[in-house]
């Protein structure tokens, strides 16, 4: 008797999509990859360079270029389709673009049985993975946004290159709206459980204005790739597969995603990036950070923002 494998269903191929596929198959996470692209040759030449590589592979992946019906027996599905961000407009700007595609592509995938999880990274991400919550009628643990994940693995990097420390060894987050609203979580922010504050109090040469400053390249890290090189794809991508990894080996992983707030940090009906524990069910809990005052005020602004972004998708 087979035994049941994973499989992952990869809405669009354009740069993140076929990034992430790469990656995937680098680090032999899944049995099964289907590619699904409206540009039909695209994913068939994506499928086809991809599974050239399999020898190169730790672990064998079967991958083929399909359409919907193959999502109907998918684990989980990722959309990275859309619209992409163009230089000078901010990842608000695309939510009437997309949200109209996404209602097509849902609807679509639903049609095929599936009873999996979502995982979106298509900007803006927090407002399109409201609307899949929305247009799938999942449940909202199986509903999962990219959302501040790539932000706070930039904040991470740069802390540590400005500490000279690992940045795998910095516990830091970006929390709020992926996007220009977004914010640090300096309160909770340490290097080997020391807090960035001692760090910074006690090495001669370090200050907080530089610290300011290195949020705000975090912030605008988007643009800055975008002006030199049209798109951002590769650090968005290492995220999706982290948290393809977090899923299907149930780790209970903290990861800052876009989840979906009842009640959390008192708010209500909003996915919003938050650290949250992710396994093979979704999200299993939000991990509510005690911020302090000006950190909760940022955040509510946060929340404000999306919500009124979102109305337009509401009466959809």
């Amino acid at each position: 008797m087979l035994k049941r494998v994973n499989r992952v269903a990869l809405i669009g191929t354009g740069f993140v999509g076929s990034s992430y596929a790469f990656a995937l198959l680098n680090q032999g996470i899944t049995e099964e990859l289907v590619l699904i692209d409206l540009n039909k040759e695209k994913a068939e030449g994506d499928a086809m360079d991809l599974n050239h590589g399999l020898p190169f592979a730790p672990s064998r992946t079967k991958i083929w270029y399909g359409d919907y019906t193959d999502c109907g027996e998918a684990d989980l599905v990722v959309i990275t389709a859309g619209a992409n961000q163009k230089p000078g407009e901010t990842r608000l700007d695309l939510v009437e673009k997309n949200t109209r595609i996404f209602k097509g592509i849902v609807e679509e995938i639903m049609a095929s049985g599936f009873d999996g999880i979502f995982l979106v990274a298509t900007n803006p991400v927090d407002i399109l993975t409201y609307a899949v919550w929305k247009y799938s009628g999942l449940p909202k643990e199986r509903v999962i946004g990219s959302g501040t994940i790539l932000d706070t693995a930039r904040f991470r990097f740069l802390l540590g290159d400005y500490f000279d420390v690992d940045p795998r060894n910095v516990h830091a987050y970006i929390i709020g709206e992926h996007g220009d609203t977004e914010l640090p979580v300096w309160s909770h922010a340490d290097i080997a459980g020391t807090s960035i504050s001692e760090w910074t109090k006690n090495k001669p040469g370090y200050n907080q204005t530089e610290l300011d400053n290195l949020f705000l390249n975090v912030r605008d890290a988007a643009y800055h790739i975008i002006q030199r090189k049209g798109a951002t794809y590769y650090g968005i991508a290492m995220g999706l597969v982290r948290l393809t990894k977090a899923i299907f080996s149930n780790e209970n992983s903290v990861l800052t995603v876009s989840a979906y707030l009842d009640g959390e940090y008192g708010q209500n009906d909003i996915f919003i990036g938050v650290p949250a524990v992710v396994n093979r069910n979704g999200i299993r809990e939000i991990v509510e950070l005690d911020l302090c005052k000006e950190e909760m005020d940022k955040f509510v602004h946060s929340v404000n923002v999306l919500k009124k972004t979102l109305e337009p998708v509401l009466k959809r």
